[in-house]
C-alpha cells in the first residue's frame, strides 16, 4: 500500500508540474465531450485485503469534459454501481475464520482535471488518441450489508455478535455511508471518428472510513485489521461525442469590424 501511495504521490507531482510548466499552445477550436462508460466497481479492505478482478460489480458512468488548454480538460462525472466481496476467496486465516461477505451499491459524483500527454483534439493527427491522467475530488453514497454464516470466538467475542449469522436468521450488518474520496488513475482514448471517442480508464478511490465493508475496528474488534483502510476503485470503457466550437481571435472580439 505504501508503493501504491508513493506512485500516486509521483504521478500527481508530475501532472501538477505539467499543467503549470507546460507552455499551452494557442487553439482557436474549443472542446466539450459528452460520454458514456460501462465497467466495473471494485473493492478492497478487510474482506478482499487484496485486489481481486472477480469482485468487480457491473457500473455506469456520465462524464462531461471541457477543455481549458491543449493538455487539460476539466472533468465531471457520475457513478453508479454494485460492490462485493467474500472472505472466502483468501486463504488467509482471519478470512477463513470470519466467513463474511459484503455487497451493496455505490454512487458517486466527481469533478476534478484530466492531463492529455498527447495533443489529442490537434485535427491535423492522421491517428489521434492519447494517454491521460486525471485527479479528482468526490462524494459518494455507499449502500452495503456485511453477513457470516461462521460461529467463533475471536478474541473473547462471538463473531454472531459482531456480524449477524445468517445461520441464526437475523438480519445482517447494514450501514450508509456518506463521505468523500479522492478519485485518480489514468486511461487511455482514441478517435474512432471527427466527433466519436472510444476510450478505458482504471482509478482508485483513496475513502476516510474504514466503515464501507462494515467492519471498522472499533465495529468489531478481532475481527478487522486497523491497518488496512478500505477503498473502491472503477475500470471501464468507454463511447464519447466531441463537440467542436470555433473560438473568435481576441483581435476580433475587441474590435468587431472587419480590419483595413
Amino acid at each position: 500500500m505504501k508503493q501504491l501511495h508513493t506512485i500516486m504521490a509521483l504521478l500527481t507531482f508530475s501532472w501538477v508540474g505539467s499543467v503549470f510548466f507546460m507552455p499551452a499552445k494557442a487553439q482557436n477550436i474549443g472542446t466539450s465531450e459528452l460520454g458514456l462508460g460501462l465497467g466495473g466497481v471494485n473493492y478492497k479492505g478487510e474482506i478482499s485485503p487484496k485486489y481481486r478482478f472477480g469482485n468487480n460489480g457491473p457500473a455506469a458512468m456520465v462524464f462531461y469534459r471541457r477543455d481549458i488548454s491543449n493538455p487539460v480538460t476539466l472533468r465531471a462525472s457520475l457513478l453508479v454501481g454494485a460492490t462485493g466481496a467474500s472472505d472466502n476467496y483468501f486463504k488467509i486465516p482471519l478470512n477463513q475464520l470470519r466467513q463474511a461477505r459484503m455487497s451493496g451499491s455505490l454512487v458517486e459524483l466527481a469533478g476534478g482535471l484530466e492531463y492529455n500527454f498527447l495533443d489529442y483534439y490537434d485535427l491535423r493527427r492522421q491517428q489521434r488518441w492519447t494517454p491521460y491522467f486525471f485527479v479528482n475530488l468526490a462524494g459518494f453514497l455507499s449502500s452495503t450489508k456485511t453477513e457470516s454464516d461462521a460461529q467463533a470466538v475471536v478474541g473473547g467475542s462471538t463473531i454472531g455478535s459482531q456480524i449477524t449469522t445468517t445461520g441464526q436468521g437475523g438480519e445482517a450488518e447494514k450501514r450508509n455511508i456518506l463521505s468523500i474520496s479522492i478519485p485518480a488513475g489514468v486511461g487511455v482514448k482514441f478517435a474512432l471518428s471527427y466527433h466519436w471517442n472510444i476510450g478505458a480508464e482504471i482509478g482508485a478511490r483513496k475513502i476516510f472510513t474504514d466503515l464501507y465493508d462494515n467492519l471498522g475496528e472499533e465495529q468489531s474488534r478481532g475481527l478487522a485489521n486497523p491497518h488496512n483502510s478500505d477503498w473502491y476503485f472503477y475500470n471501464g470503457i468507454a463511447l464519447s461525442y466531441t463537440f467542436y466550437k470555433i473560438r473568435c481571435p481576441k483581435v476580433y472580439r475587441s474590435n468587431p469590424t472587419p480590419l483595413e
